[in-house]
């Protein structure tokens, strides 16, 4: 088979195989990495080397390939980002504690067994010898808001269209997680009485101009005291307040701001409600990139934060109880989409308490076909695929195609294939000209294998994944980062899965996505980042929605074309990969106008977008409406009444849909359920 040689020991199944694939890698190529993996990083200026960038290559220099005599890990100057599931936390040896590096522990999660820590690459072995270490897992790359916009206006949205309710969630807490900065000083966050934010906080994770949070000790926290006074003295300096109290993004039209505005601002849904947000650090540039952080813990980490700062609301208002709902625009696209992943069991944990809920956009990858010449719409849409293998002896085939037609991708590709842990399936991979690998069968991989062109193959074929038991194949293409950087081979990679022992036979995959990003020039190849997809005879429409909204607790919502009454095209669909029904419900998310953030003077302070990252915000707001209506209200609870009241689309019936989930969320039918709930009715 020509296995690698794991250089992780007998350990190296309490470690996920994407971490072991990058923790056997040198460290010239993890340096390299660290520009597109947000959960890897680079220790420091001094330790980063000075690598040759793709975009400072001649257009005389042509790539050529190149064999690498080793693949020696050379990783102690690169650390990861990951999530450590324990066996008993308690019995943690004292020497695995001090390679542990700024542990958070998820404190809702019984006994405290799943905690978030960075870790040397180089120390990964010691960590996983440990017993009571059960799994490390890799942060997950975080999806990156790509709305439609649409049109910038000088007029807000009608202050009477969103008016549920005329308490407008006082009493509540709205927290917003997102990203390119919050414009606190936008008229639509200004108090009406006394004209300031009404912000109480925001937290910019990757902020250096205040102190971080105590318990995060990373970025800037920067408090309502902070913004008023920016809001004050910015008249005196002739400059806008914001440039006063800077956030590490500030994007014009920011994602982030207009996000905020629809479910909390002064025009917005839950417009009396308390405000915070937290900002993830996505940054811009490639140094800057080596060297943060910028994946799901980071996600975790900010969930925790809005939970905290409603406590610390409630004793600074002298409030009995403060309810919070939480806004997560942002998707993840790994794992298995069954609500298993590290992340998800972290948000679930923390809504069983009472009083807590968060809504999920469900993602814009529903689009399988072009509408029209020049429509690229559906290669963010070909995500997932499925099928059956009947009988043992059967083959099937996936076409998982990587860009060409001058461009070279240069990002890694990603393929996670689930399936039932009572089936064996091997794998066979057949690169574009190339000739067959594998098979590889279950218990089997190859670990960074140089193929011809001297690109770079990983193929992990697991049994009952700790996370949910269920059988798991991982594929992985990494491009050459030499002196002369090679890209993936583009064409169509042929997938062949092969019945090894079926019972069940059904499988699921899905394609980690990349943000499409352009990197610069190779002679004549243009370098991307670029999202490889599956061919549209592979494609399955359904389950392309983000792992991240099939958490079980979570209100995970789609995006509904309120103009034309229908679910927009590019909304993602469900269900689960455990049939469960995910999204929950539609909202208005094509053609909003809402706050258009860090525009300061340019005469259009309002802005148009599409997307599940506007109807989710929607949502949110609604449900604070409901816990301003009964602060006692469960996730669970909140997620029926959603259910009972929403209302289908014309010529539909109340059953649930792929795209529509139970139907269109009513504001006032769902503050109307919540007052009933608790009540008893007295019969004698």
């Amino acid at each position: 088979m020509g296995k690698t040689k794991s250089l992780l020991g007998p350990a190296f199944r309490r470690i996920q195989p994407k971490l072991r694939m990058i923790a056997n890698g040198n460290q010239k190529v993890n340096e390299l990495r660290a520009n597109s993996c947000s959960s890897i990083r680079v220790k420091s200026d001094k330790s980063l080397l000075q690598i040759p960038d793709i975009v400072t290559m001649s257009q005389t220099q042509k790539p050529h390939p190149q064999k690498v005599k080793t693949l020696r890990a050379v990783t102690d100057k690169t650390e990861a980002n990951v999530f450590i599931q324990y066996v008993n936390p308690d019995k943690i040896q004292k020497k695995t504690a001090e390679l542990l590096t700024k542990q958070i522990k998820a404190t809702d999660i019984e006994q405290n067994t799943l905690s978030t820590a960075i870790v040397s690459l180089d120390r990964l072995k010691d960590i996983a010898s440990d017993d009571s270490v059960a799994y490390i897992e890799l942060g997950e790359p975080l999806k990156v808001p790509t709305p439609i916009i649409c049109s910038e206006s000088s007029t807000g949205p009608s202050k009477t269209l969103r008016s549920f309710d005329a308490r407008g969630g006082e009493g509540v807490l709205v927290g917003i997680i997102d990203v390119q900065g919050f414009d606190f000083a936008h008229d639509d966050f200004l108090d009406p009485v006394s004209g300031g934010t009404r912000f109480e906080a925001i937290w910019d994770q990757g902020g250096t101009t205040r102190a971080s949070p105590a318990k995060f000790e990373y970025g800037s926290e920067l408090l309502k005291e902070h913004m008023n006074e920016s809001i004050d003295k910015a008249q005196d300096f002739g400059i806008a307040p914001q440039l006063l109290e800077p956030q590490s993004q500030m994007a014009t039209g920011s994602h982030g701001t207009h996000v905020a505005s629809i479910a909390a601002g002064n025009r917005g849904i839950c417009r009396k409600a308390f405000l915070a947000g937290v900002l993830v650090s996505l940054p811009s540039e490639d140094m800057d990139r080596r060297k943060s952080f910028y994946d799901s813990t980071r996600l975790a980490h900010a969930v925790d934060y809005l939970i905290d700062l409603a406590e610390q609301l409630k004793g600074k208002y002298n409030l009995e109880k403060l309810p919070i709902s939480i806004n997560v625009s942002l998707g993840t696209n790994g794992h298995a989409h069954d609500g298993s992943s590290a992340v998800s069991r972290w948000i679930d944990s923390a809504l069983t308490i009472p009083g807590r809920s968060i809504c999920v956009a469900a993602g814009n990858a529903g689009q399988e076909k072009p509408e029209s010449e020049g429509d690229w719409g559906y290669v963010m849409g070909r995500i997932h695929t499925s099928g059956r293998i009947a009988a043992r002896g059967l083959d099937t085939d996936i076409d998982w195609i990587v860009v060409g037609n001058g461009i070279s991708d240069f990002s890694e590709n990603e393929l996670e294939i689930w399936y039932s842990p009572s089936d064996r399936f091997a794998i066979s991979i057949f690169p574009p000209g190339m000739e067959e690998i594998g098979p590889i069968h279950p218990g089997q991989f190859i670990e960074n294998r140089q193929l011809p062109d001297s690109s770079f193959l990983s193929v992990y074929n697991e049994l009952y994944h700790p996370a949910n038991g269920s059988n798991y194949i991982g594929v992985y293409l990494s491009p050459f980062y030499g002196d002369h950087p090679i890209g993936i081979t583009p064409g169509q990679w042929k997938i062949r899965l092969h019945g090894i022992e079926v019972r069940d036979g059904d499988f699921h995959a899905w394609i980690e996505r990349d943000d499409p990003r352009r990197l610069g020039m190779i002679g004549t190849q243009q370098a991307w980042a670029f999202p490889s997809f599956f061919s549209e005879q592979s494609n399955v429409d359904n389950s392309s929605i983000s792992s991240l909204a099939c958490g079980h607790r979570v209100i995970s919502v789609g995006n509904l074309d309120e103009k034309d009454n229908k679910i927009n095209i590019s909304s993602s669909q469900g269900p689960t990969r455990d049939e469960r029904y995910k999204p929950d419900v539609v909202a208005p998310g094509t053609d909003i106008i809402a706050a258009k953030g860090f525009s300061y003077d340019d005469g259009n302070p309002w802005i148009s977008m599409s997307g599940t990252s506007m109807a989710s915000p929607y949502a949110t707001g609604v449900v604070g409406l409901m816990l301003a209506t009964n602060p006692d209200l469960t996730a669970a609870q909140i997620g029926g009444i959603i259910q009972r009241t929403s209302r289908p689309l014309p010529g539909f019936d109340y059953m649930w849909k792929n795209d529509m989930g139970y139907g269109v969320i009513s504001p006032d039918e769902c503050i109307k359920e919540t007052k009933k709930v608790n009540k008893r009715e007295d019969l004698t």
